[in-house]
C-alpha cells in the first residue's frame, strides 16, 4: 500500500490559476509533439487472445507477423504512436504473469522497431519488469492503466529510461491479487461524490509519485480512464468535463474506442451492439474529446479516427487561433 498523502493540498497546488500547459511540446527521439497544434493518434495493438474489442492479435495466428502488418497499416493511415499491450483489461479477464506478458510483447516491439525504426512505440503495462524489457526492445513511452500505483518500482524504471509516462485514472476491480494489494481495497466498488474532482485528485497523487521518482513534469500525460470503474453516464460526464482536467496543465489522452458504454448507448432491442459496430459512436466521442481538450486519442480504427481528428482540429483552429488548448 502507498502511504497516505494530503490529496487536497496536491490539488490546490496544481490548480492555482493553471490555464496553459506546463510544457508546450514533448520531444521523443526525432519526434516533437507540439501540444495544441493538432491531435495525435495512438493506434492499439493488442497482443492478447481475449481483447474486449475483438482485435486480439494472438488469436489470429503468428502474432509478430500480424502485429507488424497491422503496424504498417496504422502508420500509413496516420498513427503517431503504436501502443503495444500484452494483457487484456476487459471485464472478467485473467491476469497475465510477467513471463507470459514478456513473451507476448517483447518480440512484437523488437520486430516493429526493426521494420519501422522511426515509429514511436508505447508499452501498455503496469509491471516494472515488463516495462524495462520493452524499453530495451525499442519502446519509447509508458502507458500505465494503474498510473504507477500497481507496481512501486515502475516509476523508477520510467525515470531511469527517461520516457514519457501516460497516467490513467482507474477505479476498476483489479483481476490480480497483487494489484489489489497495491492500489488498496478502497478503490474496489467505490462510488464518486464529485466525479471530476476525485479523478483529478487521484491522478495528481500519481503525478507526485512520478515527480518523486525523477520523472520530468514535461514528460507526464494524463488519461481520465474512460470505461474503467465508471458507470455509462459517468463516462459521458468525464468527456464533458475534460476542460477541468485540462486546467491542471498536463496533456490529456482519451481512449473511448469501441468501449462498452458506447455499445450500451447504441443498444438495439435491449442488447448492446457488438464492439465492431461502435465505429460511429467512437467517432462522436473522439470529436467531443478533442473539442473539450484531448491532445492524444487512443483508437482501434486508425484510418477513420485520423480523419475525425483532422476535421475536428480544423474546427478547433478556427476557434483558437493562439494554438493553446481550449476551455469551455
Amino acid at each position: 500500500m502507498f502511504c497516505l498523502v494530503d490529496e487536497a493540498r496536491i490539488v490546490d497546488r496544481y490548480t492555482l490559476i493553471q490555464v496553459n500547459l506546463k510544457s508546450e511540446s514533448l520531444q521523443i527521439g526525432n519526434h516533437i509533439f507540439h501540444w495544441g497544434s493538432r491531435t495525435y493518434v495512438m493506434g492499439i495493438l493488442n497482443i492478447t487472445p481475449d481483447s474486449f474489442s475483438g482485435d486480439g492479435i494472438i488469436a489470429k495466428g503468428d502474432a509478430v507477423q500480424f502485429a507488424v502488418e497491422q503496424a504498417r497499416v496504422f502508420l500509413a493511415s496516420g498513427a503517431d504512436i503504436l501502443d503495444v499491450g500484452g494483457e487484456s483489461t476487459r471485464p472478467g479477464s485473467q491476469p497475465v504473469s510477467v513471463n507470459e506478458e514478456l513473451e507476448r510483447v517483447v518480440p512484437v516491439i523488437e520486430a516493429i522497431a526493426k521494420e519501422f525504426p522511426e515509429a514511436l512505440i508505447s508499452i501498455d503495462t503496469y509491471k516494472a519488469e515488463v516495462a524495462a524489457s520493452a524499453f530495451r526492445a525499442g519502446a519509447h513511452i509508458l502507458n500505465d492503466v494503474w498510473a504507477l500505483r500497481a507496481d512501486p518500482e515502475l516509476a523508477s524504471v520510467a525515470a531511469a529510461f527517461r520516457v514519457p509516462v501516460i497516467l490513467m485514472h482507474n477505479r476498476s476491480n483489479p483481476a490480480s491479487v497483487e494489484v489489489r494489494q497495491q492500489v488498496g481495497n478502497a478503490y474496489i466498488g467505490s462510488t464518486y461524490k464529485n466525479l471530476m474532482e476525485e479523478v483529478k485528485r487521484e491522478l495528481l497523487v500519481s503525478v507526485e509519485l512520478a515527480l518523486n521518482a525523477g520523472i520530468e513534469e514535461a514528460r507526464i500525460v494524463l488519461d481520465p480512464g474512460i470505461g474503467f470503474g465508471m458507470s455509462f453516464a459517468q463516462n459521458f460526464e468525464l468527456i464533458a468535463k475534460l476542460p477541468a482536467l485540462a486546467k491542471l496543465g498536463f496533456p490529456i489522452m482519451v481512449g473511448t474506442s469501441r468501449k462498452g458504454f458506447l455499445g450500451a448507448t447504441l443498444a438495439r432491442n435491449g442488447k448492446p451492439v457488438p464492439s465492431d459496430q461502435r465505429l460511429w459512436g467512437t467517432a462522436a466521442t473522439v470529436a467531443a474529446s478533442i473539442l473539450y481538450g484531448a491532445h492524444i486519442v487512443r483508437v482501434h480504427d486508425v484510418a477513420e479516427m485520423t480523419q475525425v481528428a483532422r476535421v475536428t482540429d480544423s474546427l478547433v483552429s478556427v476557434a483558437d487561433r493562439n494554438g493553446t488548448r481550449r476551455s469551455f
